[in-house]
């Protein structure tokens, strides 16, 4: 497969792809605007069909397009005209319809002609798309990486941001064009409607893996890059799609992540020890000698030390009291 020019430069693209796509959907994931990439989508297919009527560059027609598209969205939100959804389902309707009209209407072009655009054909990069597609991403990396705390707080609370003094327009207006440059360098290797799969679906895996968002966002990215690459090595071997493999691989890694999330948190419950069951509430004045543990307070009773988690009580130790010096530094049984 590595001796064929055309597959080292897919592979190479899908590298591209699963290390940017993830990097801008997490935001998306965050402000709950997961479809916005087939928004954008939809619009950069019209700005395709331009490219290819006017026996242009596709791929810049598009950039133009998309980047646009996401422009207006995110003016219209800021100015209450319309909702969120509403602009996207603008995008969605008017791009394609846009793109299926002005397709049709030059001189020797066909439907036809967009379907590689719609599906994916990374096995038609050229080298110099492949250069383009690797100075927009490093354009994506870099942006997402200098401006990762303000969009950060800007996803997860507009308001508080804006109270704070951050540019909140311009942030949004910013993840907005970075979104439309991951759609335009992703579309040749999945294809512009299955392109917001590979920002969101990657998060969704590292969901269940992670426990912060720095975690999370690294998580994706590697499920992002394994996705693309092994997606498009895979659909090489199996002579199929390699839109539709990576996909589907990048689904059947989020399924093995939701798994393993659910079994390690049914273990940390095995681990969360509860004291047995009885009818005495401990508390102040309640008879039984309290022993500071920590940040809280244990009770001795019967030999054992409990102490109040969530309507039940812990078991945290047991035998006599330390003594007062080491209170602190008892290890706790329990796994939280």
């Amino acid at each position: 497969m590595l001796s064929l020019d055309f597959m080292r430069n897919a592979l190479l693209a899908a590298l591209c792809v699963g290390l940017v796509a993830p990097m801008v959907g997490i935001f998306l994931v965050q402000r709950r605007l997961s479809l916005v990439g087939d928004g954008i989508g939809h619009v950069a297919l019209a700005g395709v069909a331009v490219g290819v009527a006017t026996r242009g560059s596709p791929v810049w027609s598009a950039l133009l397009a998309a980047t646009l598209a996401a422009v207006l969205i995110e003016v219209l939100r800021a100015r209450g005209r319309t909702s969120g959804d509403m602009a996207l389902a603008l995008m969605f309707y008017g791009g394609i319809a846009a793109g299926v009209v002005i397709i049709n209407r030059a001189e020797g072009a066909q439907t036809g002609n967009l379907t590689g655009f719609l599906f994916g054909s990374i096995t038609t990069t050229t080298r110099g798309e492949l250069i383009l597609f690797a100075v927009l991403s490093a354009l994506i990396a870099g942006t997402v990486l200098l401006l990762r705390q303000r969009l950060f707080a800007v996803a997860g609370d507009e308001e508080y941001a804006r109270a704070s003094g951050l540019p909140v327009l311009a942030l949004n207006i910013t993840l907005g064009v970075l979104t439309a440059i991951t759609v335009v360098v992703a579309m040749r290797v999945i294809g512009l409607l299955l392109i917001s799969a590979l920002m969101i679906v990657p998060n969704a895996a590292a969901q269940q893996l992670a426990g912060s968002f720095r975690a999370a966002s690294w998580w994706a990215v590697g499920l992002g890059v394994v996705a693309s690459v092994g997606g498009v090595s895979a659909s090489y071997q199996l002579d199929t799609a390699a839109g539709g493999t990576v996909v589907l691989l990048a689904i059947a890694l989020f399924a093995v992540a939701t798994t393993v999330g659910s079994l390690r948190r049914a273990l940390a419950r095995a681990r969360h020890r509860h004291a047995e069951r009885h009818l005495h509430e401990h508390g102040p004045g309640c008879g039984h000698e309290a022993v500071s543990h920590g940040d809280h307070v244990d009770y001795l009773h019967d030999g054992h030390r409990h102490a109040a988690h969530e309507g039940h009580y812990d078991e945290h130790a047991h035998g006599p009291q330390p003594p007062p010096e080491d209170s602190g530094r008892v290890g706790h049984e329990v796994t939280r």
